[in-house]
């Protein structure tokens, strides 16, 4: 298989000597804090559709998207139209948040994608660009909308990098935040996995609301994602999503539905919570509906509107080039439905995937949903112990007490309490080990999980058949050079029988 198209002689040392310097000068003058350049050290200089072009002439298959901000893929002509169109009418390009017929037309068009049962009640504040300001402005409106403080949150979330969004995401704590189990099949917190699992988690949630002495008094909030993606690709179960508005709706707490990855017809359907048929109180959108351009938005529920003027601000919320690219954008997706599109080949694409597992033992889960797909890779040499001669009390408690709590909860309940056997370690060498193999091969993916050990795709809504079968080719060649001689990939042997850990 070929890696990537190279150019040869004279043009390409010199393009590779340009790049090379870039990269150098950029490691010399930026933060450390940059994280995608150390793990893809390419300099773009040309994109179109799925694919990207570096300074040494070299193409690769983006299935990292802009993180999934490219709903069409690098400069989709419609996108392109959109911009020119408002550079050459002379209209200006940030007016704060005065009213525009750009922005009419992009609330106009988002309105009419939002799920049913929002759409013809709903409000929109634009924030600053980013998507973690849209959290911020979520997080404000229903303080203010409830007269309540704290937030509830799930393990393994991710918010944005501000300090009300950090708090709410899984690597960080505040005390404003309550964390509650997010269901998961693979690494259940409970060690049964599918409903019983789910179920475990819902049951969680509800004691911690309804018990007095649960030390977290009734929220301003929940937020949750539909899929989580940074924090490896989990869906969501449906019922249990269902659960979370109908505890919620309860007890009079706005549900916040983070859309910010999810949306614009990544997981199949426009909006991720359409899966469960659930209409969340507040929608925080970023990413894909700006079209590839900086904008964030809140959608809320028009009785929560209790703000004053001026409550919530933010220089950059006019900006008219992000409101008509996001326009076309959403229009684009709607009109050829490329969210039911990403749900057929997403579907196939898992399938395809999953045949790696059968093959290879360092490929623990495959799991997603439409086009946003994770495949996390373990330690094939090592299992989690079982601890099969103790109870399921114990060996719950093993892993916390309140999964005990949860165990002896489901007994009582006519559960066997048996827990399975916990995966294999997480293997964040392998996972990056892959990823730099991807890279050789011309192929661009994404790493992340809780411990970075989970292959990320996020490829644009409009990659056709060919293309798909072209990223699986690579990504199953990556993957079978990988497993076959790790050592050959950077992969250190394992040291000792403790956890397989890279150097920090």
């Amino acid at each position: 298989m070929a890696v990537t198209e190279p150019v040869t002689g004279e043009t390409f040392g010199g393009a590779r000597a340009a790049q090379e310097g870039i990269l150098r000068r950029q490691s010399a003058r930026e933060s450390r804090a940059r994280t995608y350049a150390r793990a893809l050290p390419i300099v773009p200089v040309r994109a179109r559709g799925l694919t990207i072009e570096g300074a040494d002439g070299r193409r690769y298959l983006d299935c990292l998207s802009g993180a999934g901000t490219l709903a069409l893929g690098h400069n989709h002509p419609v996108v392109l139209e959109a911009v020119r169109k408002v550079l050459d009418s002379g209209a200006p390009l940030s007016v704060l948040d005065l009213a525009t017929p750009v922005k009419d037309a992009f609330i106009t068009e988002l309105f009419r994608t939002l799920p049913p049962g929002l759409a013809d009640r709903a409000r929109v504040q634009f924030c600053g660009p980013a998507g973690t300001d849209a959290v911020e402005a979520a997080f404000k409106l229903v303080r203010a909308a409830t007269g309540r403080t704290g937030i509830l949150a799930f393990t393994g979330a991710y918010h944005g990098m501000t300090t009300g969004a950090l708090a709410a995401s899984g690597g960080a704590g505040d005390v404003r935040v309550a964390r509650l189990p997010y269901p998961q099949d693979y690494r259940c917190p409970f060690g049964v996995g599918g409903p019983r699992g789910a179920e475990l988690a819902a049951r969680w949630t509800e004691t911690v609301l309804d018990d007095p002495k649960s030390g977290v008094p009734l929220p301003a909030g929940m937020i949750l994602e539909p899929v989580q993606g940074e924090g490896g690709v989990i869906p969501a179960p449906d019922d249990w999503l269902r659960r979370m508005r109908r505890l919620t709706a309860d007890r009079a707490i706005p549900l916040i539905a983070d859309e910010i990855q999810t949306g614009v017809g990544r997981t199949g359907a426009f909006w991720a919570v359409e899966h469960s048929g659930v209409t969340p109180d507040v929608m925080v959108l970023s990413k894909a509906i700006g079209g590839s351009l900086p904008l964030a938005v809140v959608v809320y529920r028009d009785d929560l509107d209790v703000w004053e003027p001026g409550a919530h601000a933010g220089t950059f919320r006019g900006n008219q080039l992000a409101m008509a690219a996001g326009t076309a954008t959403l229009a684009h997706v709607r009109e050829n439905a490329l969210a039911e599109r990403a749900g057929v080949l997403g579907a196939r694409m898992l399938a395809q995937l999953r045949r790696l597992q059968d093959d290879f033992a360092c490929v623990g889960d495959v799991r997603g949903r439409g086009l946003m797909i994770g495949m996390e890779l373990v330690d094939p040499e090592r299992e989690e112990p079982t601890g099969e001669a103790e109870d399921h009390e114990s060996r719950a408690s093993a892993h916390g007490g309140g999964d005990a709590i949860a165990a002896r909860d489901a007994a009582a309940n006519g559960w066997d309490g048996d827990l399975r056997p916990g995966p294999r370690p997480a293997a964040p060498e392998l996972a990056s080990a892959v990823q730099r193999a991807c890279l050789e091969r011309g192929l661009i993916v994404e790493l992340g999980g809780r411990h970075a050990g989970v292959v990320r795709l996020l490829p644009p809504l409009t990659i056709t058949d060919e293309q798909a079968a072209a990223v699986l080719d690579r990504l199953a060649d990556a993957v079978t050079a990988v497993a076959r001689d790790p050592a050959a990939h950077g992969v250190r042997p394992r040291r000792d029988e403790g956890r397989n850990e890279p150097d920090g």
